[in-house]
């Protein structure tokens, strides 16, 4: 561009007008000046600064859109430190091209940073890009602050299969378990339970003298074995890990239900409480405890919560307070009975008898159970309950009594047919709907072992397992189950017989057909063994564990809280559809409207049922 020279002007007044005063020119000429090289500052910076700038923009090799702390991934090199070269089918690590390719960055997105991170081992360095005069993080500061952000940053790994289902398990001291096991003749006051601790905790074989089971994975197996069976279980999931840092969930082998049985009777409660006080302090101190205080951690005790739900320090009160304890209200337990009222425990399903090896064994059963003729329309294993004026078993006795297609194996008077497990499952193998009303608390086992036999389980109560096994079971209970109310049976306002009469046979077979698919998640697999098909009942619960620690996680980076959870209505939550988070008025309140406490039922519930096994064994 030409420019005039700022000298011609002046020049020409300065031979016309020699008189005037020599300060004014000298001004003049300054301004002028000023004027002037502020209007060339402008047209260079501005105009043609912004120009350079759009052309770089698409020039990867001109210059790079992000400041020297570009993202690093760092891998394990090999032995002799060698540069690792590139395997050309992964995209991550091929170099971008830049001929005709102006849009292509290096990665800077969230997800595009978990792609990267689906190498093996690899270390994020966290990436800023500058936008003008503004710098980003695009690994929030502020979700950074969280330990557990390498964990959950593995559930977008796709290539690992193991990404976001890591289990990290504490080595706890062997007084948390295996010493209870050398000691098996003292965790229960009437059954050595040395027998059931055998074979991983599956007990001893069963013999197939009559032909009601099949010639292996059947076991003698104890309802209060599942501590064991789910610890050995355990032992053989594919995704363990010594890396706290990557793990999704944190199991502690703690046997709580071996140890409560040890000392529930005969002994003060500050025995009772022990090891449970023992083991959280133990927990406390260790830096896993330290990334969610607790709320990634899970344990199992196979009883009913109530023997660990001790409100008042009374000697005369039951169980202990394994979980009132403040640092176990933040852990998950996983337990044969739940509390419809509290937040920290779980129903998962009792032991059955059968316990699979291999894919081979369920599929042969099942098979079996869809083949074989029942000639009973229902049946009932079960003694009466005369003590308690709420039970309704005295009127389901009296109805299979009277009913001509109703079956009834009494098991009081320590009768030895319902103490044998091939008399059960005869009897559910050869009826169409078994009778499962509450047992000495809202649960029984022998739901899981007609279900087991292919037989429809007519409950009675939505506490015995509509509001307890929501991870194992269909929402909608009506595809495999028949839910008859309680008040229905006590005021005599229904016959057994005509209500599972008046369902059709099409509708019979569907209800059966959905019985027989759950047989696999709700058995335990032989814990020496690996399903490769079917997820068992294990598989189910820790799964369902996971999902509960990454949303928590998740709302956590998020800022999402809870705010109007109400831990007194906690059933109501586990029915919620997905995306719902928020509960109202339901059907079944009547049936919880009055929480159980530990001086009333659940207390009285526990005792009765170890008096009911002291019954069996006597």
């Amino acid at each position: 561009m030409r420019r005039r020279s700022p000298t011609n002007f002046p020049s020409e007044q300065m031979e016309k007008g020699t008189g005037k005063n020599q300060n004014t020119r000298i001004c003049f000429l300054a301004s002028l000046s000023i004027f002037f090289w502020m209007l060339l500052l402008y047209f260079h910076f501005i105009v043609l600064g912004s120009s350079s700038a759009v052309d770089q923009s698409g020039k990867l090799e001109v210059g790079p859109m992000y400041s020297d702390s570009q993202p690093i991934l760092v891998t394990d090199p090999p032995p002799q430190m060698e540069k690792p070269k590139p395997k050309p089918s992964d995209p991550e690590v091929e170099k971008p091209k830049v001929d005709n390719e102006p849009k292509r960055v290096p990665v800077t997105s969230d997800a595009e940073v978990g792609k990267v991170d689906s190498e093996p081992k690899p270390t994020i360095v966290p990436v800023t890009r500058k936008i003008g005069p503004l710098v980003e993080t695009a690994l929030s500061q502020e979700a950074e602050k969280y330990l557990f952000m390498r964990a959950l940053r593995t559930v977008e790994n796709k290539s690992d299969p193991c990404g976001g289902r890591y289990i990290y398990v504490h080595d706890l001291p062997p007084r948390f378990n295996e010493d209870m096991l050398k000691e098996c003749r003292s965790l229960s006051l009437w059954t050595n339970m040395c027998k059931f601790t055998t074979n991983a905790g599956l007990g001893p074989p069963l013999e197939n003298v009559e032909g009601v089971f099949e010639n292996t994975s059947w076991y003698a197996t104890n309802q209060f074995a599942v501590d064991v069976i789910f610890t050995n279980r355990m032992k053989q999931y594919e995704c363990l890990t010594n890396d706290s840092s990557l793990a999704a969930a944190v199991f502690v082998p703690f046997y709580a239900g071996f140890d409560i049985a040890r000392y529930l009777w005969g002994f003060n409660i500050s025995r009772r409480d022990a090891a449970s006080l023992d083991l959280v302090d133990w927990l406390m101190k260790r830096p896993e405890w330290s990334v969610m205080g607790g709320k990634d951690h899970f344990l199992v005790a196979g009883r009913i919560t109530w023997d660990f739900r001790r409100l008042t320090e009374n000697e005369e009160d039951w169980g202990n307070k394994l979980l009132f304890l403040p640092a176990a209200k933040n852990m998950s337990m996983l337990v044969v009975e739940s509390s419809p009222w509290n937040a920290n425990d779980f129903g998962i399903p009792y032991p059955t008898y059968f316990h699979p090896a291999k894919d081979a064994d369920v599929l042969i059963w099942q098979d079996r159970m869809r083949k074989l003729e029942r000639k009973w329309l229902f049946s009932f294993a079960g003694a009466p309950r005369p003590g308690n004026a709420k039970s309704i078993r005295g009127q389901i006795i009296d109805q299979c009594k009277s009913s001509k297609v109703g079956k009834l194996l009494e098991c009081d008077f320590g009768e030895s047919k319902c103490h044998s497990p091939s008399s059960i499952m005869q009897m559910f193998q050869s009826s169409l709907f078994c009778l499962q009303p509450q047992g000495d608390s809202y649960t029984r086992r022998s739901a899981f072992d007609s279900m087991l036999a292919g037989c429809i389980p007519v409950f009675f109560h939505p506490g015995s397992a509509y509001a307890q096994y929501t991870w194992h079971l269909p929402r909608d209970y009506t595809t495999y189950s028949v839910f008859i109310p309680e008040n229905d049976i006590r005021k005599e306002n229904i016959s057994i017989e005509e209500r599972l009469s008046q369902i059709p046979p099409e509708k019979v077979k569907a209800m059966r057909e959905e019985v027989i698919n759950l047989i696999p998640r709700l058995v335990y697999a032989d814990p020496r063994s690996k399903l490769e098909i079917f997820k068992d009942a294990f598989d189910v619960s820790v799964q369902a564990i996971i999902d509960k620690v990454t949303k928590a996680r998740r709302d956590m980076v998020e800022g999402r809280t809870d705010d109007y959870f109400i831990e007194e209505i906690s059933w109501k939550y586990a029915l919620l559809e997905e995306g719902q988070r928020e509960v109202g008025p339901h059907e079944w309140d009547p049936f919880f409207a009055k929480q159980k406490d530990g001086n009333g039922d659940s207390g009285e519930a526990a005792k009765n049922s170890w008096e009911n096994e002291q019954r069996q064994h006597s």
